[in-house]
């Protein structure tokens, strides 16, 4: 493995680093107050956020996370790696200031994977414009989801439609003001094998029987500004049977070419949200006295800055190596290496 990232790479992670300094990082105070004065953050577009958008597609910096070059900048995961590393010191903004937020990355990837001309045209193109919203469907609430085989949710066919029952929860983003698709992973066949009973259904917000019940935080976080984690109910919900994505069966694999990639880019982040994290440490160490001496100069805080420091590049070097073999063998070789990044 090459550990120096080429030149494309180094010119966008050096103008997207520019775009941070110039607009994300002044405006965090100002989306802060924002929300405080927002009554409903769930219902009410961030003006903050629309700004950094329209900035960040006149620098070029959109869609960055799409490898397909149809439709997205065409980087490989190894490419996009410092980039979505960078967005993550600002995981409030910059993500979904150049259009790399999820869950809309990941169902933007299986649209343009899967997805027929006429899903594509609907839901892809305003996705990528930012116009719209969408979020992923697949926990449930009454089995073990992290087995996807356990799900409960069925998706039954009635002539030339597909009518779908069951719940779930922790659906991220669905309770955004633009949030117009849920994709929804079901039971379409229970006679068949394990793995190929499951399809995905794109059914838009206002279909009949889509109810959002709730909101269910994580870790005490509502996530209000990115659209919050709702629990929902479908209820005899019908879409034409074309609102399948790919094959009818063919779900679970569908999924699985998803949560790789997402889950990936997620560590990406985190490592930006953990390098910003130790810099605010040293800079912290340095401003605060304690026994004569700065925190600095104390042995113990050291050595907790030095374990942070080897933690990260530990962290770094496993995500690249991952995105790596993703790129070089495909995400199911990459499997074992997802899973240890995760963890």
């Amino acid at each position: 493995m090459d550990f120096e990232f080429d030149e494309h790479t180094r010119d966008l992670c050096a103008r997207l680093e520019e775009f941070m300094a110039d607009c994300v990082y002044p405006a965090e105070s100002a989306f802060a107050e924002e929300q405080s004065k927002t009554a409903d953050p769930f219902a009410t577009p961030s003006q903050v956020k629309e700004e950094l958008k329209r900035e960040a597609r006149q620098r070029g910096l959109w869609n960055l996370f799409l490898p397909d070059e149809r439709w997205g900048a065409g980087l490989t995961n190894l490419q996009y790696a410092p980039l979505a590393e960078i967005t993550g010191r600002s995981s409030d903004l910059a993500p979904e200031a150049v259009n790399c937020s999820p869950p809309d990355t990941g169902n933007m990837e299986l649209l343009a994977q899967f997805g027929t001309q006429e899903q594509q045209e609907r839901w892809l193109v305003p996705l990528l414009n930012a116009e719209i919203r969408s979020c992923f469907s697949m926990t449930e609430p009454d089995v073990a989801s992290s087995d996807a085989s356990n799900i409960s949710t069925r998706i039954t066919r009635d002539g030339d439609e597909y009518v779908i029952n069951g719940r779930k929860w922790w659906s991220t983003g669905a309770l955004g003001h633009r949030c117009a698709l849920f994709l929804v992973m079901g039971v379409s066949d229970e006679a068949t094998d394990p793995h190929r009973r499951h399809s995905i259904v794109l059914v838009p917000r206002e279909t009949p029987g889509l109810h959002i019940l709730r909101s269910t935080s994580v870790f005490g976080y509502d996530h209000a500004s990115h659209g919050g984690h709702a629990e929902i109910l479908f209820d005899d919900v019908r879409v034409p049977q074309d609102s399948i994505l790919g094959e009818p069966g063919a779900g679970f694999s569908v999924a699985q070419a998803r949560l790789g990639p997402g889950r990936i880019h997620h560590c990406m982040r985190l490592l930006g949200q953990g390098e910003r994290a130790l810099e605010l440490m040293c800079r912290r160490a340095h401003e605060r006295t304690a026994f004569g001496k700065t925190l600095a100069e104390q042995g113990v805080v050291q050595q907790g800055i030095a374990e942070s420091r080897v933690a990260l590049e530990q962290a770094r070097l496993l995500v690249l190596k991952a995105a790596w073999m993703m790129d070089k063998f495909g995400n199911k070789s990459a499997r074992t290496e997802i899973s240890a990044i995760k963890a």
